[in-house]
């Protein structure tokens, strides 16, 4: 007497050797493939983005989601609209190089180092803003307390992240700017 198969088993008896075709697929299997071609069908620009490619550069921005479209804009504006990579977190460069978030420093050039291994990008552009909480953290209020004692907060910040990055990556060209509460981006170094 054969033992009766257990509906909740996960198994599948082997294919008879006899029969040519291969077993069929799971009903989860299936699914699985469908929900997989989703994205290729709605979104064709993602299968591009998905090889890991020459891209022209990396952007580092700010978390404020006040400053999101300029930043796309200004990239767009060089022509590098799907042609970038990006990386936010607060502060942008002074997240990277600001003593107050030391404890972050790594994952920033750890990051960089693998997206100019994988993407082969060519210039890191880093868009700091104005009214920027991070840099009244880092910093402190007389920073930023005039528009003045901002711009040099940024443009010292600016400048030490462009030190390092070419320190640590000598070949790679360096962007540095501040986005205005506008919008417009003022090139700074």
């Amino acid at each position: 007497m054969m033992p009766k198969p257990d509906p909740l088993s996960r198994t599948r008896d082997p294919p008879s050797s006899t029969c040519c075709c291969p077993p069929p697929l799971a009903r989860r299997h299936l699914l699985g493939l469908g929900l997989a071609a989703i994205p290729a069908a709605f979104f064709p620009s993602l299968g591009a983005a998905a090889d890991y490619g020459s891209y022209e550069a990396t952007l580092l921005t700010c978390i404020d989601p006040r400053f999101i479209k300029a930043a796309g804009g200004y990239m767009a504006g060089r022509h590098w609209a799907g042609k970038y990579s990006q990386f936010s977190f607060a502060g942008a460069a002074i997240g990277a190089v600001a003593p107050k978030f030391a404890t972050w420093h790594q994952t920033y050039w750890d990051n960089l180092q693998v997206t100019v291994g994988l993407h082969h990008v060519k210039t890191v552009v880093a868009l700091n803003h104005r009214d920027c909480g991070a840099a009244k953290l880092a910093y402190g209020d007389a920073a930023v307390g005039t528009p003045e004692a901002e711009a040099e907060t940024h443009r010292k910040a600016l400048a030490d992240f462009r030190r390092e990055v070419t320190r640590r990556h000598p070949n790679l060209q360096v962007v540095t700017g501040l986005i205005a509460r506008d919008g417009k981006v003022e090139m700074v170094g």
